[in-house]
């Protein structure tokens, strides 16, 4: 039975030939992300190219860089944006550029490879004033999870004139919190140089200000058709709890921008596709096509939006001890000035 089998072994054996799946490469769509308004800047526009599918899945999103961007104005007034040293692909209007309400702005660009893109003009209309600014916590409960995920849910109540149809968008500002650390429990890394891995206390400092530019999580956006005339509150933002924002006091900041009808339905679509449940009922994902458009192919497809608008600013204080529900505190050992836009000193507008 051995020999048998040492003989089977050495008996050709078929041999299966991989399949090659060849994925036709995917069309690299230009994203163009940008809103101007009538706060002080300098405002961006985001410049990506994002490929749709393809065999290589890396670097699928790549900032298009060396672009000649510029905002024209319903009266010929050019302002040129120039490309961030910091980070490829955002290009910044000069710092005291600011939208005017009752104008229309229209964005263009040049390529480098020669390309001409321009959307269509956006009316910068008026936005009422946030009468109050408050909050409420939330908790949303995780499938398979103990711990429900919670955060800070900002509301703004807003008196809506009646004299015209309004359209809002909301998005968060710079927040700024108080950080605490253990410096008491810093252990280094285990090196050739410091072989040790024993604590070694730092002497300072266990509380910092950080400062920290938080993305809305979500699109929140409405229009008056409900209310108009009317008083309302309105959820306009949602800061997640992640055990360190809201340890001791948080300052958030909202901003409220007046948009274009074309913007609103543009967002919307937007945050229907995000928000869909992943079932059989859900609409196909597609590809949401803005306002910008090609001179030189009016059927090539371009992503994004660019926006103009009036934007009206308000900000808040938020002291845990008033929190009902938070999360774990998260223990970060080390000296608080060491993690990145910290300072031991509080802001000169601080005041809770």
């Amino acid at each position: 039975m051995r020999r048998l089998l040492f003989f089977l072994l050495f008996l050709p054996m078929a041999c299966i030939d991989p399949y090659v799946v060849e994925v036709e490469q995917g069309e690299q769509l230009l994203t163009v992300e940008g809103t101007i308004t009538t706060a002080p800047g300098p405002h961006v526009v985001k410049l990506t190219r994002g490929d749709t599918y393809g065999s290589v899945f890396q670097g699928l999103v790549r900032p298009v860089r060396q672009a000649t961007v510029i905002v024209r104005d319903d009266l010929g007034n050019v302002t040129f944006l120039r490309e961030s040293s910091e980070q490829s692909g955002d290009y910044l209007t000069p710092a005291g550029f600011v939208a005017q309400v009752g104008r229309s702005y229209t964005l263009q660009i040049q390529l480098a490879t020669g390309e001409v893109y321009t959307s269509l003009p956006e009316r910068v209309e008026t936005v009422p004033e946030i009468q109050n600014l408050d909050y409420q916590v939330v908790r949303i409960p995780v499938e398979g999870e103990i711990n429900d995920r919670s955060g800070v849910q900002l509301l703004v109540e807003v008196n809506d004139p009646s004299d015209q149809n309004n359209f809002y968008f909301w998005r968060t500002g710079v927040s700024t919190f108080i950080l605490k650390t253990r410096p008491d429990l810093f252990t280094p890394r285990p090196s050739d140089v410091n072989p040790s891995r024993d604590p070694q206390p730092k002497d300072c400092c266990d509380t910092c200000f950080q400062s920290e530019a938080i993305s809305n999580q979500g699109i929140f956006i409405a229009t008056d058709d409900t209310f108009n005339g009317l008083s309302t509150r309105i959820p306009a933002g949602f800061i997640e709890d992640d055990g360190i924002r809201f340890v001791e006091t948080h300052r958030a900041q909202i901003s409220q921008i007046s948009i274009s009808a074309e913007a609103y339905r543009f967002l919307r679509l937007v945050k229907q596709q995000t928000e869909i449940s992943g079932s059989v009922f859900d609409p196909p994902p597609a590809n949401i096509r803005g306002n910008m458009i090609s001179l030189d192919n009016p059927n090539e497809v371009v992503l994004g939006y660019f926006m103009a608008g009036a934007e009206a600013r308000s900000e808040i204080y938020i002291n845990s001890t008033e929190l009902e529900f938070q999360q774990p505190v998260s223990i970060i050992p080390d000296d608080c000035r060491v993690l990145p836009n910290t300072s031991v000193d509080p802001p000169v507008d601080w005041n809770p």
